[in-house]
């Protein structure tokens, strides 16, 4: 598969990764497997990452990623899948409540907002269930370890 990710990172470069470690993050999504796919990734602070949640889900506080899938008109061809946001300070914060290392919460989190992007959803219990197995696995083979 060929993955092409446009980072634009508005929060500043400390701890935020690579555009290609994102890249191969998403590269080791098994759906994603045999596909030429783009994904748009936007790395905000805590300001912006507030003001999208309460924009897109009416939630005033900063979230840790945001999923906008792209909703190609009837006859265009795209690759792209959508757009992530990810709200560095609360990954930040996050991986040290979590006891993480942030580069780990950070591929946890792309892959979670990917998957989304692909059509996968947590609000029903097997749902989620399935979702996180698929996590779990993909992060495993990155030697990453069980997130949850």
């Amino acid at each position: 598969m060929s993955v092409s990710v446009y980072l634009r990172n508005e929060a500043g470069r400390r701890g935020v990764p690579l555009k290609r470690s994102f890249s191969s993050w998403i590269d080791a999504l098994p759906p994603l497997r045999k596909r030429r796919v783009d994904v748009n990734i936007l790395v905000v602070d805590t300001k912006e990452g507030r003001r999208y949640n309460r924009q897109f889900r009416s939630k005033d506080y900063a979230t840790n990623v945001l999923s906008f899938p792209y909703q190609p008109l009837p006859v265009e061809r795209t690759t792209l899948l959508g757009d992530l946001v990810i709200c560095a300070p609360v990954v930040a914060r996050e991986a040290a409540e979590q006891g993480k290392r942030v580069r780990d919460h950070y591929a946890h989190l792309t892959i979670h907002g990917v998957l989304h992007l692909l059509g996968h959803d947590h609000q029903v219990e097997a749902e989620a269930e399935r979702m996180e197995a698929l996590e779990r696995r993909v992060l495993a083979g990155l030697g990453i370890a069980d997130p949850y």
